[in-house]
């Protein structure tokens, strides 16, 4: 028996890009693709606002941890950061999808036998045509560097 595998974990980028702070979870995406570039055990996907298009990229990469990022209407200040239990998502308000991200997360678990997670980000605005906030702005720079510093020990190693 060999060592176990590395876990296989996808990220999904979710949000409307054309309005305002509703980009963070994609623009966090678009910024960890060079990051992971390399990595076979991780996945990036730029999903929109409709990541249950992308179920057929994560059924070929078999996952074990997929981690969602998108804007999330929490009642906190502008840009903060919080991991959300998708089971327990009542009185938080996401953007505009296509399907309920709660629906989308029991879709995998069931499906995928995966870990779900989801971050969420606090918005100050999703005016169609504005651009990111500066809070929001900084916590997508503090994310990236965040998951970009969990890969750099992976960088490298056999496991």
């Amino acid at each position: 028996m060999g060592p176990p595998h590395p876990p296989r974990v996808a990220v999904l980028g979710i949000g409307q890009e054309l309005c305002g702070d509703d980009a963070a979870g994609v623009i966090v995406a678009r910024a960890l693709l060079p990051e992971v570039a390399g990595y076979p055990d991780f996945l990036v996907l730029d999903t929109g606002p409709a990541p249950e298009n992308f179920s057929g990229s994560l059924r070929r990469f078999k996952p074990d941890l997929v981690i969602m990022v998108d804007a999330a209407q929490m009642e906190m200040d502008p840009g903060a950061v919080r991991v959300l239990d998708w089971q327990e998502m009542d009185g938080i308000s996401f953007s505009t999808h296509t399907l309920p991200l709660s629906i989308f997360a029991r879709y995998l678990v069931d499906e995928f036998d995966c870990t779900v997670a989801l971050i969420g980000i606090q918005p100050a605005s999703n005016v169609p045509g504005e651009k990111l906030s500066v809070p929001v702005k900084n916590a997508v720079v503090s994310l990236v560097h965040a998951f970009s510093t969990l890969l750099k020990p992976v960088k490298g190693s056999s496991w």
